[in-house]
């Protein structure tokens, strides 16, 4: 795995910076989140990381790979996956059949093999199925797996987001509040699935959330966003007694 760094990104829009030259290191494995108030650029910056916003000024590179102006689709492919704040599933489709259609872009034969579905389609039809049942089973959505998304709880609907994110084998995975909305039952699942996902399936977490006993608890490293600015980071005892940062959150209570 390779680092993603983050060099001196500003996102303009109209002449309103949403980002003002944020650096970030996201090294591999670990859990890093980032936190700040509402409208601070924390969605913002994992747009820009996705592909979905291109920045107007800097850089973003994965290991030596420019990401800065590449598409959703081909960050993905280059190991980067997205779960989303709101919801961008297909209500009308079962559990199964969404986590199948993300998998579409590892679906690469020709359309002859399409047509008669023999030899390589076949071949990889039946392991993306495979693949697609093994997250089925990682995110305990086996009692689900044929009901109709748009008929299930939203926190089980959350849970179906992640694991559409994860069909696509990510080094590194992006979640944008995985946890918004939820209770309490339900956040101490996610919570152990981001955990789960980070340490069994090796693979690096960016975590945007409000929540801040869940990040100070799960998290390796710490980004704080305020007015579109990197005001601190560090591990989250740092941060944690960073002046700027106490003030932040102060300031959103007030």
């Amino acid at each position: 795995m390779s680092h993603l760094t983050v060099s001196d990104v500003t996102l303009s829009f109209g002449g309103l910076n949403a980002l003002s030259k944020v650096n970030m290191t996201i090294e591999p494995g670990l859990i890093t989140s980032i936190i700040g108030p509402n409208g601070a650029g924390k969605t913002s910056i994992l747009n820009c990381i996705s592909g979905f916003y291109h920045p107007t000024q800097g850089e973003i590179l994965y290991g030596d790979t420019p990401l800065t102006h590449c598409s959703p689709h081909e960050v993905s492919n280059m190991g980067i996956a997205r779960a989303f704040q709101n919801l961008e599933l297909f209500s009308g489709l079962s559990v199964l059949d969404n986590l199948l259609l993300a998998r579409h872009q590892n679906l690469k034969y020709s359309f002859l093999q399409a047509l008669f579905f023999y030899g390589k389609a076949s071949r990889m039809e039946a392991e993306n199925r495979a693949y697609v049942e093994h997250v089925i089973d990682f995110m305990e959505l086996e009692p689900h797996r044929k009901s109709l998304v748009g008929n299930l709880s939203y926190g089980v609907q959350k849970k179906v987001e992640v694991a559409r994110a994860l069909t696509l084998a990510p080094e590194i995975l992006l979640l944008d509040e995985p946890m918004a909305g939820m209770n309490l039952e339900e956040k101490e699942d996610i919570v152990r699935f981001v955990i789960d996902i980070q340490q069994e399936r090796n693979t690096t977490v960016v975590l945007v959330e409000h929540d801040l006993g869940v990040v100070m608890d799960i998290s390796d490293r710490i980004y704080v966003l305020d007015f579109g600015q990197v005001i601190g980071s560090g591990t989250p005892e740092a941060v944690a007694a960073d002046p700027k940062v106490i003030e932040a959150y102060i300031g959103e209570g007030s």
